[in-house]
């Protein structure tokens, strides 16, 4: 039965959605939608899809237009959702109403172990293919911990951190470079830091494509012991995942950017801020092969880097002018080295300019809008010195070390990396002979100092 008159085409339906989430007025195509998933009158909106864009568009104070697929009894009908923010309520108009072959399974998990629809599931999981949450079992947030309305639109990895498996892979990146299901994936729940296992399927679109991952968790006993992290990435992953995902990435970038700056010709506002977010994603998934690649290698026992005369000072300059058009957006100004400053050292002079970037990046990324960072250096008797000092929130003595860990991110609900960076820069920087540091207290900004060797032959 469908949720529309199938002789109208392409209905537009529209509703009133009350402060707490309610439905104080809806077309008839939309009270029939509500109802079929569970809905009641007085009772909140039942159809995730339109009460988490309801929820953005007030929360943000902003008009959300974006395209959803509802599941309707044995199909799914695919909708056009605006939300508009309208005093306290926000304004709902529903438009499409296709109906589509609901979504089923492709492929099988090989054993009832793996299979998440098994009775061993804890709860359940979505994503987009931006790996955004898209929906959450509801009654799983107060017994694990999370709230799961919250969590919307979230990245996945601000429910999970995803450890490695026994092979020092991680098999959900493998299932993105194969597009294949994913399976016992090791994971920690970000709210209580226990164990979980993950598994999925992937959802393709109608091009076949990518569309995201359809998922569940399993808890893990307490007394498992988490996994250790002692094998390194595989070269034939890194390499392969490099060859499959870099080239289609980059296609979507491209074509992103040229929607977004409407090179074909004008495009409705809402498309192009679309295509913007679509080239952001594609440009974190790009950095994180890089960073993957980059993992493989400064893991590798016999990796080393051979030192050559640099002058620390030239490469800061130029770490801080690759960053000034991100800076100047974010309302950040970045104080360099001035131009006559020189302080010679011994490191490679790629690996330095990667690690300042890295640190300039974090450092701009997490500012307020009208401040400074500042790039300084200086030289010690043995050392060159260059420290990076931000006028952002800080970093709690608790959270120090850890954000040089794999995977790691100080709030990882936060718009930023892959918890990759730092991780990566210090191995590169104790690689050159030389470390990477952080000093830093809550509200009174970060200052992260890398030190590498000193040129004695340029003193």
């Amino acid at each position: 039965m469908s949720v529309f008159d199938p002789s109208i085409e392409s209905p537009i339906a529209h509703a009133i959605v009350a402060p707490d989430g309610s439905l104080s007025f809806a077309d008839p195509a939309l009270i029939a939608l509500n109802q079929r998933a569970g809905g009641m009158r007085g009772a909140p909106l039942a159809v995730p899809q339109l009460a988490t864009i309801a929820r953005l568009a007030r929360r943000l104070g902003i008009v959300v237009s974006r395209g959803v697929v509802v599941a309707d009894d044995e199909t799914d009908v695919d909708l056009w959702v605006r939300a508009q923010p309208d005093g306290e309520n926000v304004r709902l108009t529903v438009s499409g109403w296709r109906e589509i072959a609901a979504w089923r399974p492709t492929r099988p998990a090989p054993d009832a172990q793996n299979d998440f629809l098994g009775s061993d599931t804890d709860w359940r999981w979505e994503t987009d293919s931006a790996l955004r949450l898209t929906f959450v079992t509801l009654d799983a947030g107060p017994k694990h911990g999370f709230d799961a309305f919250a969590l919307l639109g979230q990245p996945l990895t601000a429910m999970f951190s995803l450890d490695a498996g026994s092979d020092g892979t991680l098999p959900i990146l493998d299932s993105l470079a194969r597009r294949r299901a994913m399976t016992a994936q090791p994971a920690r729940l970000r709210s209580s830091g226990r164990a979980v296992t993950l598994t999925a399927n992937v959802r393709h679109d109608a091009a076949g494509d990518f569309a995201g991952f359809v998922g569940a968790a399993r808890m893990v006993a307490e007394d498992v012991s988490p996994p250790v992290e002692t094998a390194t990435l595989s070269p034939t992953f890194t390499s392969g995942l490099d060859k499959a995902l870099r080239i289609p990435l980059a296609r979507i970038v491209a074509n992103a950017d040229s929607i977004n700056a409407q090179a074909d010709g004008p495009v409705q506002h809402d498309y192009a801020d679309y295509a913007a977010d679509i080239a952001s994603a594609g440009r974190h998934l790009l950095e994180l092969v890089d960073d993957l690649v980059d993992l493989q290698a400064v893991e590798r026992p016999d990796f080393a880097l051979a030192p050559e005369p640099i002058d620390l000072a030239d490469v800061a300059r130029r770490a801080a002018g690759l960053l000034t058009v991100r800076a100047s957006n974010a309302e950040v100004t970045i104080v360099r080295p001035a131009m006559d400053a020189r302080v010679p050292a011994l490191g490679d002079f790629r690996r330095v300019l990667q690690i300042l970037v890295n640190l300039v990046g974090n450092a701009v990324r997490y500012s307020p809008a009208v401040s400074h960072v500042t790039v300084s250096v200086e030289r010690s008797e043995t050392q060159a010195i260059l420290v990076v000092a931000d006028q952002g929130k800080g970093v709690a003595p608790e959270d120090q070390i850890r954000i040089f860990e794999k995977f790691e991110r100080v709030d990882p609900s936060e718009a930023g990396g892959n918890g990759l960076g730092l991780y990566i820069a210090r191995r590169l920087a104790r690689a050159m002979q030389g470390d990477l540091t952080i000093e830093s207290a809550p509200g009174e900004g970060a200052r992260f100092v890398l030190t590498l060797p000193a040129d004695p032959a340029r003193h």
